[in-house]
């Protein structure tokens, strides 16, 4: 009679545990999206940077990296479907400039290129005051390299 009496227990329990479980697998998926639009900001100011270090005439062409940066940031949700193609307000902005002595890291003329990407809201949650609320994150990076 022990197993008739315990029957329902684990629809119970598998509806007690379905919210939490729904919340942990939105909250991974709204991280996961934050790490990779880090790596996407990172690598765009990388390719940037690469295009204007190549001489000093580019050194500080904002509208040439502007293009690179673009090309990478195209997989992300609102750049790439926005048909976003200039870099000078959110979501994407970019900034070039020439660097020399004591500014760039070793004394040598350098290249240094900003990128900052606004991320959209990934999964908008209807709730307010809490802890987890996603918002819009503002990512900046910056890269300096030696002008070739």
């Amino acid at each position: 009679m022990k197993n008739r009496r315990e029957r329902g227990n684990s629809i119970i329990e598998f509806s007690l545990m379905t919210p939490w479980l729904i919340l942990l697998f939105i909250g991974a998926m709204d991280w996961g999206f934050y790490a990779y639009a880090l790596i996407a900001t990172e690598a765009a100011a990388r390719v940037a940077c690469l295009y204007t270090s190549s001489s000093v005439a580019r050194a500080s062409d904002s509208a040439g990296a502007c293009k690179y940066a673009i090309g990478q940031l195209n997989g992300m949700p609102n750049v790439g479907t926005a048909g976003v193609t200039t870099c000078g307000g959110a979501p994407v902005t970019l900034t070039a400039a020439a660097v020399t002595g004591a500014a760039s890291a070793d004394g040598n003329d350098a290249s240094q290129v900003t990128v900052t990407y606004v991320t959209p809201v990934f999964v908008p949650m209807v709730w307010s005051g809490s802890i987890m609320l996603p918002k819009q994150v503002t990512i900046t990076r910056t890269i300096q390299m030696r002008v070739r």
